[in-house]
């Protein structure tokens, strides 16, 4: 009948990991700070502007 398979549903390779979700992961958290230190700035900017 059918031969034995070790994927019977056809599923994707699973995507090596580590060294290379690694970078990504740091540059999202590089540009969250930056975001976040914008909004500070935005933040005590009007505060300066408006009282």
């Amino acid at each position: 009948m059918a031969e034995h398979d070790d994927n019977p549903m056809h599923h994707p390779d699973e995507q090596p990991g580590g060294a290379e979700g690694t970078p990504k992961f740091g540059r999202l958290l590089v540009v969250l700070l930056l975001v976040v230190l914008l909004i500070v700035g935005l933040t005590y900017l009007s505060e300066a502007m408006y009282s």
